[in-house]
């Protein structure tokens, strides 16, 4: 149930110090009062994204993960590689909140009719700092759910779901016909598997195992290649034959599959290449990495001639790219089948100080398919 003693509230928070130490705490923060356009939302669901899990742990060695407590709770206290504390000096000393979506109440709101009209709605919620108790947000951060929605089921409403839309979105703006996408079995791989089969958009679906594939083949996945396999390569080069997916997404950044990817991309080219060329094809084939499931270098064995891509991928740039109204669009179509194609599931529920135990974090950290925490403030 919604609280009005919203001034101030518990949030959890993560530090990485000079010495080499990543520190998690739950601290009592004061919450901003609204301006005119703005809410105030008890979060009542938060997920853990892949996304969230960078700037909550980052790079710290788990195995060295001591407990301990403050006046507000546990914390949680692990020692950093000193080989990698050059990628943590940007943000060395600086406490900073984490959570990038989720969803609750407005408890509270500007003197804006539009804010007003919020007043005692759930809505979902993106604008970081989500794993706390109150978070004050403009109104362009958050959307309306329908009626009677509970904040778990619409926790999750913009990460996962607005990537996976963009990933076709991307893919007609830049001229390509059909997908691959990587840690296919994934939350947001089984969205994008019942959008792509909705609006009849080739897809390649990449996964590790066969209970993976069962997964996806159970929502109606027609091309499921294992990179488990000894034919995976065969395997995957066929399916592009038969897809003319040449555009791919990438949530494991590291090791050697987006090269492998691009190798294959260019074999199936040349299957219906009517002239060769010593460049390599004229099909143009770009690997996007959205991920990073593998923190490992990115390993290319170029042989895939010369009209190729290889890059990063962000959702908050790409939206900002296509403007406010294309975006509204994709946001309109996540509430209308919220509890259908951008339904998430979750393996546990866990409280702020739930989440600075040391098993349960070496639980949510581990990322594995199909597991997914949801942080209940």
């Amino acid at each position: 149930m919604a609280t009005t003693s919203w001034e101030s509230g518990l949030q959890l928070r993560s530090l990485v110090t000079s010495a080499g130490e990543l520190q998690l705490s739950l601290e009592r923060v004061e919450t901003p009062a609204p301006a005119a356009g703005e809410v105030v939302v008890q979060v009542q669901a938060s997920p853990i994204n892949p996304s969230d899990l960078g700037l909550l742990i980052g790079p710290a060695d788990l195995s060295t993960g001591r407990a301990g407590a403050n006046a507000n709770g546990p914390t949680f206290t692990a020692d950093i590689p000193k080989h990698l504390m050059r990628m943590m000096a940007a943000r060395a000393d600086e406490s900073m909140p984490v959570g990038n979506e989720g969803a609750g109440v407005v408890v509270a709101a500007g003197a804006s009719p539009e804010a007003q009209a919020l007043l005692g709605k759930t809505v979902a919620c993106l604008g970081g700092a989500m794993y706390g108790q109150f978070r004050t947000l403009p109104l362009a951060s958050v959307m309306l759910l329908p009626e009677g929605t509970d904040p778990k089921d619409g926790a999750s409403c913009f990460v996962n779901p607005l990537t996976a839309l963009s990933f076709p979105e991307t893919m007609k703006r830049e001229g390509f016909t059909g997908l691959i996408h990587t840690a296919a079995a994934s939350n947001l791989g089984q969205m994008l598997v019942k959008i792509c089969l909705a609006d009849g958009i080739p897809l390649v679906n990449i996964v590790r195992n066969d209970e993976q594939a069962a997964i996806l083949r159970g929502l109606g996945a027609t091309h499921i290649v294992d990179s488990s396999k000894p034919s995976f390569l065969e395997d995957l080069t066929q399916a592009i034959v038969e897809t003319g997916a040449y555009l791919a997404f990438d949530a494991i950044g590291g090791g050697k599959l987006a090269g492998q990817i691009l190798n294959c991309m260019e074999v199936a080219a040349n299957k219906t290449a009517k002239v060769y060329s010593r460049y390599g094809s004229n099909q143009m084939k770009q690997v996007y990495v959205y991920g990073g499931l593998d923190t490992g270098p990115t390993e290319l064995n170029r042989a895939f001639g010369m009209m190729w891509g290889l890059g990063g991928w962000l959702l908050t740039p790409f939206l900002m790219k296509i403007g406010p109204v294309e975006t509204q669009k994709l946001r309109d179509r996540v509430v209308a089948e919220l509890k259908t194609t951008f339904a998430s599931h979750y393996t546990a529920e866990i409280s702020l100080a739930e989440a600075l135990d040391p098993e349960v974090i070496a639980t949510y950290n581990r990322k594995a398919t199909g597991e997914k925490y949801l942080i209940r403030p």
